[in-house]
């Protein structure tokens, strides 16, 4: 591995690898414009259940003009799967204060001996992106700050809803943005981005999920810039000596007093 911070190179100081067990939420978009998606929600639901190693603990969250908790973290697979039967319903669309309200009240405050994941299974079609005093109370700016700020891996999983229905140039702008911001909450927590319309479409993505949130490369170093002055800092992880693989990690942090 070799790390950049802001354009220069930094000396690891600290390597390890280890198999880690995670707190994995499953957040569930049931809004109106995913109705013709249901079965591919409970499915897909199913399998990242099943595909949950026995230290894992999943959550089970369904958003639509509100969000509520199906079932809080568990190991229990069986109440899970019973929890299943609850996704349901529908109404509008309030995208990022669902996403916002699992990172406060659903997700668990940080721990050195856990990772923390949200699965997040939507068409990203917030209301603020077309009936701007019916979406979102929180601005997607500042929810970007708080996925920057949160050291939880947000992975979305695009249900493409967009030919569903009638379409025309307004609709498939907010589509393009809504895909756009889902991209965007990937990259700056480090997660990846997936597109489903049917459920042939994410055969392997569950198990190949599961597999990258539970195996974690820790680097260390002691930044150049020693200045604790609060602003943000790019981080860029490369693998010179392998140019076929990518690393992902978080786009960097901010400099405050706390370690890194």
């Amino acid at each position: 591995f070799a790390v950049g911070e802001d354009g220069r190179p930094e000396e690891i100081t600290f390597f390890a690898t280890t198999d880690v067990p995670f707190d994995l939420v499953l957040l569930l978009d049931l809004s109106g414009s995913t109705s013709g998606k249901r079965d591919l929600i409970r499915k897909s639901t199913q399998r990242f259940i099943q595909a949950a190693r026995p230290s894992d603990r999943v959550a089970i969250v369904t958003f639509s003009d509100s969000t509520e908790v199906i079932s809080p973290l568990t190991e229990d697979r069986a109440k899970l799967m019973e929890s299943v039967k609850k996704i349901d319903g529908t109404g509008g669309s309030r995208v990022w204060d669902a996403l916002k309200f699992t990172l406060d009240k659903v997700i668990g405050p940080k721990t050195l001996t856990r990772r923390r994941a949200v699965v997040f299974m939507t068409d990203g079609a917030d209301n603020a992106l077309a009936f701007f005093r019916m979406g979102s109370e929180i601005s997607f700016a500042d929810l970007l700050e708080a996925v920057r700020h949160s050291d939880t891996l947000i992975v979305p999983i695009f249900l493409d809803t967009e030919h569903d229905g009638y379409a025309n140039s307004f609709s498939n702008r907010i589509y393009e943005n809504a895909r756009k911001t889902l991209a965007l909450l990937a990259d700056e927590s480090g997660g990846l981005y997936y597109k489903a319309r049917k459920i042939a479409d994410l055969n392997g993505v569950y198990d190949q999920v599961i597999e990258d949130l539970g195996k974690v490369y820790s680097l260390g170093y002691k930044p150049t810039n020693e200045k604790r002055d609060g602003s943000w800092r790019t981080i860029k992880v490369q693998l010179p000596n392998r140019p076929e693989l990518r690393a992902r990690a978080k786009p960097g942090y901010y400099a405050n007093g706390r370690s890194q």
